[in-house]
């Protein structure tokens, strides 16, 4: 005996051109040209979904320079070992970011780098025979900045910068730490202990270490204070450490009757981790404000959202 089938003939139905739809032929993109400039690629982008937060990233960055309000970059050290350092270290140079802050990874590859030409090494292979992290130099020259920021009273991320101009690092032009001394303007370090390979070195003072940390705290703060009505956090590869310092500098901010509401905030990373999207893009903009989550390689989204900012302000 077959089953019952229910009887579609009594179904109401509808003109599908009358009816409220999410996407419309306006918002396709645009085909590809040979020789084409990045804006008029950018202007070919889908008006759908992440192209469109893309762009409005970018726009966001280009308001806060015209409206004087500061633009926050934090970095993990992924960035840094994909080769962006001299593409934000240009953005800041043009005036678009004001304040860079990281953990303690992305000054290590930075410094590295500045002075060596190289770094990332294989982990696997060193920590087989306990050589893993035992590069003297890259642990002697941070763990004396954390020294000099104790003695002289400067950031930790300063006085790293401070560190790789006066002692002339072969490949200095490459450094952002030592184009944000120079520009004068913060790069904060967001230190936790053992974290990093200089701590792993008899030179390593925790006291020196917490005491530089915390007052870069106290300076990302203050720049946090003034994110109110335009002003723009990107999160860029920071999965944990940035995430939930940015989260307490927003509450010491809020906490001194701050009007620090109405800014953009931003996470660029491989993934979507849980911290970014809670402590940057969700909680600091759940009133006001605008977030937003762009999923891509560091390698090819940070030029790529630089090539744009340039666009859009030009």
């Amino acid at each position: 005996m077959p089953f019952e089938e229910i009887d579609l003939s009594g179904l109401k139905t509808y003109h599908a051109g009358n009816r409220p739809s999410k996407v419309d032929r306006a918002a396709e993109g645009k085909p590809l040209k040979a020789g084409m400039r990045i804006v008029d690629f950018l202007d070919g982008l889908p008006a759908i979904l992440k192209a469109e937060e893309f762009k409005a990233v970018a726009r966001a960055i280009v308001d806060a320079k015209r409206l004087g309000k500061p633009v926050i970059a934090m970095i993990g050290g992924h960035v840094i070992k994909c080769g962006c350092s001299p593409i934000l270290a240009d953005l800041a140079s043009n005036g678009y970011i004001h304040h860079f802050a990281s953990n303690g990874s992305a000054a290590v590859h930075d410094t590295e780098l500045a002075c060596c030409g190289q770094t990332s090494e294989d982990v696997a292979a060193q920590l087989e025979d306990g050589s893993f992290g035992m590069a003297a130099d890259t642990a002697g020259l941070i763990n004396e900045a954390a020294l000099r920021a104790v003695h002289k009273g400067e950031g930790f991320g300063e006085a790293v910068g401070a560190l790789l101009v006066e002692r002339q690092a072969p490949y200095l032009g490459r450094a952002l730490l030592a184009r944000c001394h120079q520009l004068k303007i913060p790069y904060t370090l967001h230190v936790a202990i053992g974290t990093d390979i200089v701590h792993q070195h008899p030179s390593a003072s925790g006291a020196a270490i917490g005491e530089a940390s915390l007052r870069d705290f106290r300076i990302l703060a203050a720049t946090v204070s003034r994110l109110g009505q335009g002003g723009v956090v990107l999160n860029l590869g920071s999965a944990v450490i940035m995430p939930e310092v940015f989260l307490k500098a927003l509450a010491v901010a809020r906490n001194l009757e701050q009007n620090v509401t109405g800014f953009t905030t931003a996470n660029f990373d491989m993934i979507q981790h849980y911290r970014p999207t809670v402590n940057v893009v969700q909680r600091p903009v759940l009133k006001t404000g605008r977030g937003y989550g762009i999923t891509g390689h560091h390698e090819i989204m940070i030029p790529l959202l630089a090539a744009a900012i340039y666009d859009y302000d030009s």
